[in-house]
Formats: C-alpha cells, structure tokens, sequence
C-alpha cells in the first residue's frame, strides 16, 4: 500500500506534515511516497528516525500558494506535489493522495488527471461530524459553490456509500439541509433536490432536516451545495473554539487544583477532541476515479497522522470500489 504526501502544502509544512508521517508510520505498516522539494525534504528527514525502507521522495520544485488560482496551478505547477500526485494515481503508482495545500489546485488537477466515476457530475468533500449518535456524514463542504439538483443527488449517493462502508451504518439515513422540514421549504435548488431524492429507491430519504437538527443525530447523511456546507464547517470550528475557550476560562479557572478538577479537565480534553478537526484529519474528495484527501491549511503533525490514518482506511475498505458500484444516474 502507497500513499502521496504532499510535504509542501498547508502553512506547516514541510517541518509539521513530515512529523505526521513519521508518527503515521510509527503505527503502520505503510510507504509513503513524499513529494516537495527533495533538499527541505531530506533535510527534515534528519529529524526523524524514519525506517528509509517505508519512504520514497519524489523531487517537486513547483510550490502552488493557498490564494493561487487553480486553473493557472494547471499550467504552471507541471512539477508541484499536487500535479506529480495525481500523475502517481492516474498511473497506478499510489492508491491514494493527501494534501494540506490549495484545496481549489487539488480538485482542478484531480478532474483532469483523473476525471469522475461515470455519472457523476461534480465531485464533493465529505466531513465527518461528532453528534450525539456517533459520527455522521455531511457534503459538500466546499468543492462546489454553485449547484445543481443533479449535483445534490451525487452528494447523496456518495454520502450514503461512504457511511456505509466508513462508519458501518447499514442503511445510512440521508437528509436535505434546509430551512424547514417540510417538502415545500427552501429556494428553487432544495426543492427541485427533494424531488428527486425522494424518487430515489436506493436511498434511505428521510426528508429536509434543519441545521439545530444536525447533531441530534437524527440523519446519517446530511446533504448541501458547497457554499452552505463549507459556511456550517467554519461556523462549528468557530462555535466549537468559543465554548472550549469560554470553559477554561470561566469554569476551570475557578476550581480548586485537586485530583478531581484534575480529572474533570482530562474528561474535557477527551471530549473537546470530537470537535477538533485534527482528529479526522482529511476529508474524501469523494467522486474522482481515485482516492484523493483534503486537509486543513491549518494542518500540523496530528492531523495530518489521522489523514493518513483515514486514507489507509478507505483502501482497505476499498471504498472506491463500493464508490463505483453505485448508480448515479438518475432515474
């Protein structure tokens, strides 16, 4: 099993996403394949006691910045992580792809090189998210801004696929994001995007759910347009930041230092793990013909740990696989 790290992307890199791969191969059984610049890349090398077996570095002096424009990386980032990955998947020399860099660069260069599982339209990023019947699924959370009906009933059938083969869910309950639950609610796209879903015999529909309903839990699969999607995933990073911060402040630093606040604070710290997003790493770019993850800009060592971690997962659930078993054409 191969995987391609983009040592380059993100604000950390190269010093943080080589950690992470250190830590990653320090619990598994892999090769990575580490594309950047091979000097910063054997440089940060020595910091690590890497078994030089596991890794290949892969030389890719062309850097993509975060604000670059995607379709200009195309011409000219030829030799940068992101173009020599997909070339590593297109041509079956990696069975998956991670970066932490310009997510826009990730999915142009994966559509040319790569292209989409037939009948699918638009590919979508899938988050997890922690609620209070284990983790769940929502997309797109940023691919796609602007959508079609057509597009939000891909994200559908991808979602319930990757809940089924990622989180064990049987028959994954799939819900529309909306402003109310009732059929009629919403503008032209969610109501046009009902229809259809609700047409659908090979998807376990449950309806619109509203955005308090998003972690009762009530739907395994939450689907959206990009923009509302990636708007849901600031607001639960920013929401989530402000109670954990408010706690701290206002709660713990008025208790008294015993064994009980002691462990009162480590129960928090396990807790506030389920809504930071370097516990799950990356997010599938879910419809392109290969296994491509997104991580965070923000990435350090951990995150970019659990992105491998879940890109493993995915081969070995061969995920991509139940991906292209689905009918995406719609009825």
């Amino acid at each position: 099993m191969n995987i391609a790290l983009d040592v380059m992307g993100g604000d950390y890199g190269p010093e943080e996403i080589l950690k992470g791969a250190f830590l990653f191969l320090k619990e598994n059984n892999s090769h990575l394949t580490l594309l950047g610049k091979e000097q910063l890349i054997n440089e940060g090398l020595t910091n690590y006691p890497f078994n030089r077996e596991m890794i290949e570095v892969i030389d890719c002096p062309d850097i993509i910045d975060n604000d670059a424009i995607p379709t200009d990386t195309l011409r000219e980032g030829k030799n940068s992580p992101i173009m020599v990955g997909m070339d590593l998947l297109k041509n079956g020399k990696a069975e998956a792809f991670v970066s932490a860099g310009n997510s826009g660069a990730v999915m142009a260069a994966a559509l040319l090189k790569l292209g989409c599982i037939p009948g699918i339209k638009r590919p979508a990023i899938a988050g997890i998210i922690p609620t209070l019947k284990g983790n769940k699924v929502i997309l797109d959370m940023g691919a796609n801004v602007d959508c079609k009906p057509i597009h939000l009933l891909n994200f559908a059938l991808m979602g319930a696929s990757y809940a089924r083969c990622e989180l064990g869910i049987e028959q994954p309950k799939v819900a529309l994001l909306n402003i109310g639950e009732e059929k009629n609610k919403g503008n032209r796209l969610t109501k046009e995007t009902y229809i259809l879903l609700s047409q659908r015999e090979d998807l376990n529909f449950i309806g619109n759910i509203e955005g308090r309903d998003i972690f009762t839990g009530s739907a395994d699969v939450i689907v959206c347009d990009g923009f509302v999607g990636n708007i849901v995933l600031k607001t639960i990073e920013g929401l989530s930041k402000m109670i954990m911060t408010d706690f701290k402040m206002n709660i713990f630093s008025n208790l008294p230092s015993n064994i009980i606040t002691n462990m009162l604070k480590e129960k928090f710290s396990d807790y506030a793990k389920k809504g930071n997003y370097k516990t799950y790493g990356g997010a599938p770019l879910l419809g392109i013909n290969g296994l491509c993850f997104i991580c965070h800009g923000r990435s350090k060592a951990e995150a970019i740990k659990n992105a491998l971690y879940n890109a493993n997962l995915f081969i070995e659930h061969k995920g991509l696989t139940h991906l292209k078993a689905v009918s995406f054409e719609s009825e």
